[in-house]
């Protein structure tokens, strides 16, 4: 496999968090290899890589291009569109952001929905809903697009079951002990009230906010709670949701989080699959039931509505908006090549 000199993108953003999509069977790219999305995603990792440490290889050379300046940004996400699992599927993909791979990502289905229906790849009514069916690294998701007078005005994403791992773990940090629930999703999220840190969810506190983020990644590394029975691809904290409560609204919870993923990654979003967590854990205290909605909020003040159904499946619903449309090239005498993060 030969890293192309060329790269063909469409970009969306889901609650204001980018992704950027590379469909690997029109932008000249080769195929991955691998008979599922597990073992593609598996593929870009490469062996003895991890998902925040992927080998170096054709296909991550084209990933590093397009999150590194000057093409992208350290904030930028996207995903290779491959083939799906069966044809229970419309299409897979693999997603990746500013330091490897990851086996979820709400945000990203819910804009691979609309691109779906905006591309034609799949047939959508002037009104009424559609559903689109992507296999990911953790399993088959789906991306319900909602159409009104041939526009599209929303779209919901329903993960794989959520999970409890543990609650109330105590972490050491340098703003102190937190006490840390953890909650797989299609990916493990920790979650800690950052009131108990002493931050608030805003713009102004966002370096303590990474900071805490990472600590409590790095605190976790190796507890027994962040590993997935089917093995470690799906295992290990990728994020860390750090939230606080607000006025509950006549249909449930409302709270605002930051998600701080990878290493030291912010969502700009509310988190698709880190709102899936949090569903998880609400359901389990029992504030959330049957017909009652999460209204989460983003650091930016963009929201997605959350809903636990029945076995830990959860659906979250947001907007997401094509932004633009792109050919990335690489001069061989570029000396800055596939680019530099900041």
């Amino acid at each position: 496999m030969t890293a192309p000199t060329t790269v063909r993108t469409v970009d969306y953003h889901t609650a204001g968090e980018p992704f950027r999509i590379v469909d690997t069977s029109a932008g000249g790219m080769p195929p991955v290899p691998g008979d599922t999305v597990a073992e593609r995603c598996a593929t870009a990792i490469g062996p003895g890589g991890s998902g925040t440490a992927p080998r170096r290889g054709p296909l991550d050379e084209v990933r590093r291009l397009l999150v590194q300046e000057p093409r992208g940004h350290a904030g930028m996400y996207g995903g290779f569109v491959v083939p799906p699992d069966d044809d229970g599927a419309h299409f897979g993909v693999l997603f990746w952001h500013k330091d490897g791979y990851s086996t979820a990502c709400g945000h990203g289905t819910m804009a691979l929905g609309v691109w779906a229906v905006d591309s034609g790849l799949v047939a959508a009514p002037d009104d009424g809903d559609v559903q689109v069916r992507v296999d990911v690294p953790s399993g088959r998701v789906a991306a319900t697009v909602h159409r009104a007078r041939g526009r599209t005005t929303g779209v919901t994403f329903r993960n794989v079951p959520a999970r409890v791992g543990a609650r109330k773990v105590p972490v050491a940090t340098t703003l102190g002990v937190a006490e840390v629930d953890i909650a797989h999703a299609g990916a493990c999220y920790a979650s800690v009230s950052a009131r108990d840190l002493g931050l608030e969810v805003t713009r102004a506190a966002l370096p303590e906010l990474v900071r805490a983020g990472r600590e409590i990644r790095a605190a976790l590394a190796t507890h027994p709670a962040t590993w997935h029975p089917d093995g470690p691809l799906l295992s290990g904290v990728y994020g860390v949701v750090l939230h606080e409560e607000l006025p509950e609204t006549p249909f449930g919870p409302h709270q605002r989080n930051v998600t701080v993923f990878a290493d030291g990654q912010i969502d700009r979003s509310p988190c698709g699959s880190g709102t899936s967590a949090r569903l998880a854990l609400l359901a389990e205290d029992g504030r959330l039931g049957a017909g009652e909605d999460l209204l989460h909020e983003s650091v930016t003040g963009t929201v997605f509505t959350g809903r636990i159904l029945a076995d830990g499946v959860t659906e979250v619903t947001g907007t997401a908006y094509r932004t633009g449309e792109h050919v990335f090239t690489v001069d061989p005498s570029d000396a800055l090549g596939a680019g530099f993060l900041l």
